[in-house]
């Protein structure tokens, strides 16, 4: 594929906007968080759907898929991280941290504050879903902040927990 197509995935918790360029998925996000990118055409994305309705249906434990997600290196290092979280698996904010080489971090960011900066990244994660930062929770265990709203990440989180996935 040489140009940029996208689609409007509808998922059990929601429609989710979908976007691949010729170096792979770039965008798989929720209502509000983006739009297509100016120059990217409307188009089914079949290998990227297919995958997901597999996950959805509890099928699928590990995309594979291209991933091109755009970010700051410390951005693209915090993401790499969630890619080894296994399904139905979570791990604290702080926990996520310690896995980046802290020479990313910005030289006044302490390491008991990049917790947060692995938080805000996560928040900025591109490719929500397929790049699993629903897996990430708090160091005593509760839901913090998705971009999707604590409904779709606990909705997630059941899903890979063998538990109902909640309708929304």
């Amino acid at each position: 594929m040489s140009v940029k197509r996208w689609t409007v995935y509808d998922s059990p918790i929601g429609p989710l906007t979908v976007a691949m360029g010729p170096n792979g998925l770039t965008d798989l996000n929720f209502p509000g968080r983006t739009s297509p990118s100016s120059g990217a055409e409307p188009g089914p994305l079949p290998e990227v759907t297919a995958q997901l309705d597999a996950y959805f249906a509890g099928g699928l434990r590990e995309f594979d898929l291209p991933l091109d997600p755009q970010g700051t290196p410390l951005q693209k290092a915090i993401w790499r991280a969630l890619l080894e979280i296994p399904y139905g698996e979570t791990v604290s904010y702080g926990e996520q941290a310690v896995k980046i080489d802290s020479a990313l971090f910005e030289t006044d960011v302490e390491p008991w504050q990049r917790a947060r900066v692995v938080g805000a990244a996560n928040g900025c994660n591109p490719i929500a879903i397929v790049i699993p930062c629903h897996r990430v929770i708090g160091a005593n265990g509760s839901l913090t902040g998705y971009g999707g709203g604590l409904e779709r990440k606990q909705a997630l989180l059941d899903l890979e927990s063998n538990r109902q996935l909640a309708i929304l």
